[in-house]
């Protein structure tokens, strides 16, 4: 039986609409892609509370308020993810790579640029349909 992975994902964008993308470590599942900063949903917490967590442990963020952006299910090979993606547009402190991990702010119509996980595709066609 596959990994089943539930996922609380930020596309964070500030007041210049850049976004914030993160690099993944080339040893973690899809290593080397770029994404946008999130992480896993744990036992006893809702997306809301994942994506407060993950962004302030992982980029330094403090979530003020965020909003539905669209959800995601997706096999890969070795495991199958779900997605919970919201927009973040309310938050404070400067962005840092908490982990070591390289992050970006980029332009919206850049996006198409970055090679990201399979998973995260419809959520850039997403972003550039409707945002961009």
């Amino acid at each position: 039986m596959q990994k089943r992975v539930h996922v609380a994902v930020g596309v964070i964008i500030n007041q210049d609409k850049h976004i914030l993308l993160a690099k993944r470590h080339g040893h973690l599942h899809q290593g080397g892609k770029w994404e946008f900063p999130g992480g896993k949903v744990e036992a006893n917490e809702t997306v809301t509370e994942a994506l407060i967590r993950e962004l302030k442990e992982e980029v330094n963020l403090d979530v003020t308020a965020s909003s539905p952006f669209m959800d995601i299910s997706h096999d890969y090979p070795d495991k199958h993810v779900r997605l919970d993606i919201h927009l973040v547009k309310d938050f404070s402190n400067e962005a840092l790579g908490l982990e070591n991990q390289q992050i970006r702010w980029v332009p919206i119509y850049n996006l198409a640029e970055f090679d990201f996980p399979e998973a995260n595709k419809p959520i850039v066609d997403k972003i550039l349909a409707e945002l961009g």
